[in-house]
């Protein structure tokens, strides 16, 4: 796994740039584009108290120890590629050794979100309840045949009271505490 932290730039920008150059950096590292990944954390950077995002990015690189041979390759892609939204770039390579890296995958997902696996959730009549295909009402169900949601399954979905229950528990809780 290569991690590509970059401070001092806009999250969205950042976004941008992993989608148009994932595929290259994955190239100079020749590894999957699986392995990389990018961190922006909403993040500015400081000098002598005066602010300097977009003017100074720094740069981090987490990646393999083994990797490490193809570092100034990715370091002048880097400087090329992301000059453009920045004035100064800083570039700087950290390595793990890779038994040091420990993953967990679900396979009941996909490793990453991605365009084809995001469900479009704009609100249409197949996702407003209670109208049929032709915009008209359709008749609830009563509570009896409303059945439990299945928990596994991504596809239902919760309506109830998420929160029932919860105050009473609060003040059960307080009152415990002050005896």
């Amino acid at each position: 796994m290569i991690t590509i932290q970059i401070l001092g730039l806009d999250q969205f920008v950042v976004g941008h740039y992993s989608s148009d150059h994932t595929g290259a950096i994955a190239a100079a590292y020749k590894v999957e584009e699986s392995e990389i990944n990018f961190y922006a954390p909403n993040s500015m950077v400081f000098h002598n108290g005066a602010e300097q995002t977009s003017w100074h990015t720094l740069v981090i690189v987490r990646a393999p120890r083994s990797l490490e041979k193809y570092e100034d390759a990715v370091a002048d892609y880097i400087i090329r590629t992301l000059c453009e939204f920045s004035v100064h770039l800083d570039v700087q390579f950290d390595y793990y050794d890779e038994s040091k890296r420990h993953t967990a995958f679900n396979p009941a997902y996909p490793r990453y979100i991605a365009a084809e696996n995001i469900r479009d959730t704009s609100l249409d009549q197949d996702y407003l309840p209670g109208l049929g295909d032709d915009g008209s009402q359709e008749e609830e169900e009563s509570p009896e045949e409303e059945k439990e949601p299945d928990l596994l399954n991504p596809e239902d979905v919760y309506l109830g009271n998420a929160f029932e229950g919860f105050e009473d528990a609060l003040k059960a809780a307080d009152e415990k505490r002050r005896k």
